[in-house]
């Protein structure tokens, strides 16, 4: 099985770029931070390449950029390559099968770094018809 669950930031803006076929693919960084401090105490973060296609690399593109929070779904995928010196170059990027925008879209639009996604409009809250009582933690049977 070839599954990985990515949650983190966006290193730089989206890049969208379309093949000779003419389908979309967008690629972007996204740093993500690990469960755990170093020796140090603080916590290390991974930069993990990711490639969108067709429609959902249009969305990516469109409503993200450099800090924007996700969550990616997808495989990895290993390839090589000649470099312009001979060298052969390894690279390992992380397909994305789903890409869910983490935030609200007026944080994206403020300006602010730690969720700036876009999502759906909010819904108008119901109104409230009756108060809530208060219950004594006492009375809870667990």
């Amino acid at each position: 099985m070839n599954k990985v669950v990515l949650i983190g930031n966006l290193t730089r803006d989206p890049e969208l770029q379309t093949t000779n076929s003419g389908v979309s693919v967008c690629r972007f960084s996204l740093a993500v931070t690990r469960r755990f401090a170093n020796a140090d105490g603080e916590r290390d973060a991974d930069f993990i390449n990711i490639v969108v296609w067709r429609n959902q690399a249009e969305n990516c593109h469109k409503y993200l950029k450099k800090g924007s929070k996700c969550a990616v779904v997808g495989r990895i995928q290993t390839s090589s390559y000649d470099a312009p010196d001979g060298s052969k170059r390894y690279t390992t990027d992380v397909v994305a099968d789903e890409v869910e925008f983490i935030g609200s879209r007026n944080s994206a639009e403020s300006g602010d770094v730690g969720g700036n996604s876009y999502s759906a409009p909010s819904q108008p809250k119901p109104k409230q018809t009756a108060e809530l009582e208060e219950i004594d933690d006492d009375s809870l049977p667990f």
